[in-house]
C-alpha cells in the first residue's frame, strides 16, 4: 500500500507518553518522509526520531500570551527542525523580562495558574496562531492527510484553524475525557464548558474519521455528541517485542514483588497508597512477603509510611519488557474520587495491552465504571477489585498471591487477548487502511 503523506498535529513521537506511545506504535512502519509533526516546546523531548525527524516548532511567532503572562513565559524561536537520529534532541529557550527562572516558575505554578482558572481567565491566556512562516511550511510539506490530538480550548481551536486552511481530512483521537473535567472550578466555569463544547463540537464536524481510545468511550461520545461514530484505536504492541521476555514460570521467587510502573497525577495517586496499605495488612498474615515496588519519576511523600513499599527510578523502553516479567504480580490502579473517575472514566492505559503481553498476572483497581474494569470483565485478563476498600484488596491481593493456578489462568488469558485484540501488525493494517480511505474519498 502507499502511504499518505502525514500531518500529526499537538503529540510528538515519544515513549513515555501515553498519547506519544500510542502514536508511536500505530504509525509504525509509516514512510519516515511521510510524516512530520507540529508541536510546542515543552512536549520537545525524548523524541524517537526512528519513525519521524521533522517537526515543526511552534513559538513565539505562532504561541501568543496577554499581558503580562507574555512578560514571563520563556521565548522560543518558531519553524522547522530536521532532527539528528540518535543524538538528544531538546530545544532550549529564554525567559523574557528580567524575572528569574525560579521566581517565574513559583508565581506560575503556585499563584497564576490556580487565580486564572478560578477567575475563569485561564482559557483565553493564550492562543496558537498561524503564522506566515508557519503558513509557508505548511504549503511546502503539502499533506495528504491531517492526524490530531488536542486536550484544551487552544489546541482544539489550533486543529480547526490548520485543517480549515489546508483543506485536508482530519483523523482526530481523543486520549481522554478532558471536556468533563476541564472547567470544574470558579463562577465562570459553565460559561467556559458550554465554550469548549461548542468549539469541541466544531472539532468533530471538521474531521473525517473520530478515534476513541476505548470501546466505551466511543459508545458514550456517540450518546453525547451524535453525529459521526467514533472507531475505536487503543495502543497496538509489537508481540515480538514483548515475547522476547514473557514469563512462563507462575512460582514466587524469594522476594516476590507487585510492581505499578507508569505516572504518578490524577486518577491515580490515591489508590497508590491504598495498596500499600492493603500489602502491609495482607504481609502481617504471610510468612513470605510480597514488596510493593514502585517504578515512577517521583517518589511519593507517603512511601516511608509503608515497610513494604521499595522506589526504583524510570527505564528506558526497550527494557520495559524485561522489568514486567521479572514482577510476580502486575497492577492497574485508578482513584475513586468523582474528579478521578470523570477523567478517566473512558480510558484505557496505554500500558494494558503491555502488561497483558508480558505475562505477569494482573490486578485491575478501579471503579466499576471504567472502561478497563468493563473490559477485564468481558474479556477475563486480570483479577478485578471494584471496591475502595482497603480489606477487598488485600484479601484479592492474597488470594492471586497464594494461588499459583489462577496466577497461571490470568496470565494466559491476557496473552491471548493481547495477541489477537492488540497485535500490531492487525491493527496497523486496519488503522493504515482507515488512514488512506481519507484521501481516497
Amino acid at each position: 500500500m502507499s502511504l499518505p503523506k502525514v500531518l500529526i498535529i499537538g503529540q510528538p513521537f515519544t515513549n513515555n507518553s501515553g498519547g506519544g506511545i500510542t502514536q508511536s506504535n500505530l504509525f509504525g512502519g509509516w514512510d519516515k518522509d511521510k510524516i512530520a509533526v507540529v508541536c510546542t516546546s515543552h512536549m520537545f523531548n525524548n523524541l524517537n526520531t526512528d519513525l519521524c525527524d521533522t517537526y515543526y516548532l511552534l513559538g513565539n511567532e505562532e504561541y501568543k500570551w496577554v499581558f503580562p503572562l507574555n512578560l514571563i513565559q520563556r521565548s522560543t524561536a518558531s519553524g522547522g527542525v530536521k532532527l539528528d537520529a540518535g543524538k538528544a534532541n531538546t530545544v532550549s529557550s529564554t525567559p523574557l523580562g528580567n524575572i528569574k527562572v525560579p521566581l517565574r516558575a513559583r508565581l506560575i505554578n503556585n499563584y497564576f495558574y490556580p487565580f486564572l482558572e478560578y477567575a475563569g481567565l485561564y482559557h483565553c491566556i493564550s492562543k496558537i496562531v498561524l503564522s506566515d512562516k508557519f503558513r509557508k511550511w505548511l504549503d511546502e510539506y503539502n499533506a495528504d492527510t491531517i492526524y490530531a490530538q488536542a486536550s484544551s480550548r487552544e489546541t482544539v481551536l489550533f486543529c480547526i484553524a490548520v485543517q480549515e486552511y489546508t483543506k485536508k481530512p482530519m483523523v482526530f483521537h481523543m486520549m481522554d475525557d478532558w471536556p468533563s473535567t476541564i472547567s470544574e472550578k470558579g463562577p465562570f466555569k459553565k460559561f467556559w464548558r458550554n465554550n469548549i463544547d461548542k468549539h469541541f463540537r466544531r472539532l468533530q464536524e471538521r474531521s473525517t474519521v473520530l478515534l476513541s481510545i476505548s470501546d466505551f468511550m466511543a459508545q458514550e461520545y456517540k450518546r453525547r455528541y451524535g453525529g459521526k461514530d467514533w472507531v475505536t484505536f487503543h495502543n497496538p504492541i509489537d508481540v515480538g517485542f514483548w515475547k522476547s521476555h514473557q514469563r512462563n514460570n507462575y512460582q514466587l521467587n524469594g522476594s516476590p514483588a507487585l510492581l505499578y510502573a507508569g505516572r504518578i497525577g490524577l486518577g491515580i495517586t490515591a489508590s497508590l497508597e491504598t495498596i500499600a496499605k492493603a500489602i502491609d495488612q495482607m504481609n502481617s498474615r504471610q510468612e513470605k512477603q510480597l514488596q510493593f515496588v514502585l517504578q515512577t519519576e517521583q517518589l511519593p511523600e507517603w512511601v516511608s509510611n509503608y515497610k513494604c513499599v521499595k522506589h526504583k527510578s524510570m527505564v528506558p523502553y526497550k527494557e520495559l519488557p524485561k522489568v514486567f516479567a521479572e514482577a510476580d504480580l502486575l497492577i492497574l490502579p485508578y482513584d475513586f474520587s468523582d474528579e478521578s473517575i470523570k477523567f478517566i472514566r473512558y480510558s484505557m492505559p496505554t500500558k494494558a495491552p503491555e502488561y497483558m503481553m508480558s505475562g505477569t498476572p494482573i490486578i485491575v483497581y478501579a471503579p466499576e465504571v471504567t472502561a478497563i474494569v468493563k473490559d477485564a470483565e468481558k474479556n477475563g485478563w486480570a483479577k478485578l477489585v471494584t471496591e475502595h476498600n482497603v480489606e477487598e484488596l488485600s484479601k484479592a491481593i492474597e488470594q492471586l498471591f497464594t494461588s499459583e493456578a489462577e496466577r497461571k489462568a490470568i496470565a494466559a488469558n491476557a496473552i491471548a487477548i493481547a495477541e489477537t485484540k492488540f497485535n500490531a501488525v492487525t491493527v496497523r493494517n486496519r488503522f493504515r487502511d482507515i488512514i488512506a480511505s481519507m484521501v481516497q474519498r
